[in-house]
């Protein structure tokens, strides 16, 4: 047998063997991530696709059973009744042919229980798609690890509501976040010690639309945990998909993208979805919610096409033209560990260092003025970093777009009300840390001249 022979055969052993390694890994990695993927445990209602006519109840039982919810105007005749389709653990109720901008009361259990109404279970609607009401929505960046300043930031942010209340209405109208809701890796007991655990008061009455972050995808659990409109149950343009959609809250339209695995190219799918949906929209004010932020010089660089893989780079140079040119007024995004606010900004699609004058279309530091009612092209949009809602971070915080830049934990509080939306950033003590406006309808308002 000769020198090469005996070689070849050996690089082959070892080649086999590495392979089996390969394959090995793989199978544990698979393994480890569906076993972590599970949660055997209870978990109390949430809500989930909230709309005008609709609304979906999920909960989990350590038993399987069909699940069972009724409801009704008052807590002491729930008079209606939706049953789950299948019989399990986790279990996702959908209540249809509801009146708009009303209060249900609602109990959930099985076919054995004897559902006794509670006062504390309750929900209301939302308004009719275009009504004319105030709406606030509470924002929550990163919020997914327990720590002090987890609950500093919740009870202070729900006491700044409940002061600054609005008369005969809820506190708040929703709850969404800016995506990594259960550190470190999405794993599903993770999502209930860390998110529905602090926040169950405020999930059991305000539907929550959480946005994909790089934490939450390290498992299956999150898609699993929440439901979202791929059929546009409510509002907006069907979309097929969960990972990215919108919904409708009155006078506001909100989008929700994926920056973390869908594709983020200028005529991508989610691209092209975006621009029919934000073709369809009627609504005078829109928003919109991901992960990666398009400017930050916070715990990440948005300039760095290393930094998250180019995420951020991909969203500024081929999403954002997309969103000005349909007029979004408010971007939200987390993923950098602080707080970060722009002034009224348009067409800088590059790094820091090749913004100009003309892209700031307003020098003032918190009030902004936009010449349309409507959702006008080019006419400015704010973005907002809101990442520090559990802990901060540290970094330079020198981006030449940003208005307000603190390494401060808090959660943002935003209300609109007819032409005008207010932003506040509560900190962890309760003080409004920031506060900014955009006001529509002032014809002296500047207009961008986007080139692009």
């Amino acid at each position: 047998m000769s020198f090469y022979y005996k070689l070849f055969r050996w690089i082959a052993y070892l080649l086999g063997l590495l392979l089996l390694l390969v394959v090995l890994y793989g199978m544990g990695r698979l393994l480890h991530v569906a076993q972590g993927s599970i949660y055997h445990g209870e978990r109390a209602p949430y809500l989930q696709m909230a709309s005008a006519t609709a609304m979906t109840i999920r909960w989990q039982s350590p038993t399987r059973y069909r699940g069972i919810v009724r409801y009704g105007v008052s807590p002491d005749k729930l008079d209606g009744q939706f049953i789950d389709a299948e019989s399990g653990a986790s279990h996702e109720v959908r209540l249809t042919n509801l009146k708009p901008a009303t209060r249900y009361y609602y109990a959930v259990g099985s076919e054995a229980d004897e559902f006794e109404a509670h006062e504390d279970n309750w929900f209301v609607t939302s308004p009719q798609t275009g009504a004319e009401q105030s709406s606030r929505f509470w924002i929550l960046g990163d919020p997914g690890v327990v720590t002090p300043g987890q609950t500093k930031v919740r009870n202070a942010a729900l006491a700044w509501m409940r002061t600054n209340n609005r008369s005969n209405r809820p506190d708040l109208d929703a709850l969404l976040t800016t995506g990594d809701n259960a550190y470190s890796s999405g794993k599903n007991e993770q999502f209930q010690k860390q998110f529905f655990e602090p926040y169950q008061a405020v999930l059991q009455n305000f539907p929550v639309w959480p946005i994909y972050g790089n934490h939450d995808a390290r498992r299956w659990s999150f898609h699993e945990i929440f439901s979202f409109p791929t059929q546009a149950e409510s509002g907006g343009i069907a979309s097929g998909t969960e990972y990215y959609f919108s919904f409708d809250y009155g006078p506001v339209h909100f989008v929700i993208l994926d920056s973390e695995v869908s594709n983020r190219q200028a005529e991508g799918g989610m691209a092209n979805w975006l621009r029919k949906d934000l073709k369809a929209n009627q609504l005078p004010w829109v928003i919109s919610l991901f992960h990666h932020p398009p400017y930050t010089k916070g715990s990440h660089n948005s300039d760095s096409t290393y930094d998250s893989r180019g995420r951020m780079f991909d969203m500024r140079e081929n999403i954002l033209p997309i969103l000005e040119q349909s007029g979004v007024d408010l971007v939200l995004t987390g993923h950098s560990h602080m707080y970060e606010r722009s002034y009224l900004a348009d067409c800088h699609y590059g790094t820091s260092d090749t913004l100009k004058p003309e892209m700031i279309l307003s020098r003032d530091k918190q009030h902004y003025q936009k010449r349309s009612v409507a959702s006008g092209s080019h006419e400015g949009t704010v973005y907002a970093v809101v990442g520090s809602s559990a802990r901060a971070a540290h970094g330079p915080m020198n981006h030449p777009i940003m208005a307000s830049s603190m390494m401060e934990i808090g959660s943002l509080v935003v209300d609109v009300n007819g032409s005008r939306l207010d932003g506040r950033f509560i900190g962890g003590e309760g003080m409004v840390l920031d506060h900014f406006s955009i006001t529509k309808g002032v014809e002296s308002a500047t207009v961008g001249t986007c080139d692009r």
